[in-house]
C-alpha cells in the first residue's frame, strides 16, 4: 500500500485537525486491503476497533434467524465500529465488503482520545450517532406501520441521488438487486419484484440500464407520508 493511500486526510471526521495531530492518528492505525465479499467484522464479534473506509464500499448487515437485513452502506471517507469503541460491547452488526476496499483500523482507546482532544471530532461523532438513531427509528416505524410497497418507496427515496441534466430526475445507481432491496425493507425478493413492476406500470419509476429512475419523487414522498400518518 502506497504512502498516499495511508492517509486519514480523506476522512471528513479529521479535516479540522492540523498536520501533526493527523500524523499521530495515522501512526496509530493499522492499514488493510479487503476484497469484495470479504467479511471485515462479524456480528457479535468481540473487537472494539474503528474502521475508516479510505477507498471502497462496505455494507452493514444484521442477521437474525438466518435472515439478513441491510442497515446501511459505508463508502469513501466514512467509518464504522464507533459503537463498540464507545461502549466496549460486542458488535451490533456485521460488515461485508461490497467492492475491493482500503481500510484504516484504529484502536478504541485512540479513537476515544481523539474525541476528547478535538472538539470538531466530538461534534461530528455526535452528529453521526444522532443520525443513526433517527434512521433506525424511522426504519422501525416503517417496519411496524407501513405496507411493503410504502417501505420500498421510502427506501428508494433514501437511496436516490440527483440524476444527470437536463431532466435531473432522482436516480438510484447502480440499482440494488431485488434481493438487496428485500434485505433493506424486511421483505422477500419476489414481493419486491412485484412492487417494482407495479410501480413501473403506474408511472412512478422507470428502470434503465444501470439505474432506477424516480419519475415522480414528489408523489412517492407524498404517498409515503400519507401512509405514515394513517
Amino acid at each position: 500500500m502506497s504512502q498516499a493511500q495511508r492517509s486519514l486526510g480523506v476522512v471528513p471526521l479529521f479535516r479540522g485537525l492540523d498536520a501533526e495531530a493527523l500524523r499521530r492518528l495515522e501512526a496509530a492505525c493499522f492499514w488493510r486491503q479487503v476484497a469484495a465479499k470479504e467479511w471485515v467484522v462479524d456480528h457479535q464479534g468481540d473487537g472494539t476497533d474503528v474502521f475508516f473506509v479510505l477507498r471502497g464500499h462496505v455494507r452493514v448487515v444484521m442477521t437474525v434467524a438466518g435472515k439478513e437485513t441491510i442497515l446501511r452502506d459505508i463508502r469513501d471517507g466514512e467509518y464504522f465500529g464507533e459503537l463498540a469503541a464507545l461502549d466496549l460491547r460486542p458488535r451490533s452488526a456485521g460488515i461485508v465488503a461490497i467492492t475491493d476496499s482500503t481500510l484504516a483500523r484504529m484502536g478504541a482507546e485512540v479513537f476515544r482520545r481523539a474525541i476528547h482532544e478535538h472538539p470538531s471530532v466530538c461534534d461530528q461523532v455526535l452528529a453521526v450517532l444522532v443520525g443513526q438513531i433517527r434512521m433506525l427509528a424511522n426504519r422501525a416505524n416503517e417496519a411496524a406501520g407501513l405496507r411493503m410497497k410504502h417501505r420500498l418507496w421510502a427506501e428508494l427515496l433514501r437511496l436516490a441521488r440527483p440524476g444527470p441534466l437536463p431532466s435531473g430526475l432522482p436516480i438510484v445507481s447502480p440499482p440494488p438487486t431485488h434481493a438487496e432491496l428485500a434485505g433493506r425493507v424486511n421483505s422477500h425478493r419476489e414481493a419486491v419484484t412485484r412492487e417494482l413492476n407495479a410501480s413501473e406500470r403506474a408511472g412512478l419509476i422507470a428502470r434503465r440500464r444501470g439505474a432506477i429512475v424516480l419519475l415522480d419523487a414528489d408523489r412517492l414522498r407524498r404517498m409515503v407520508m400519507e401512509a405514515t400518518e394513517q
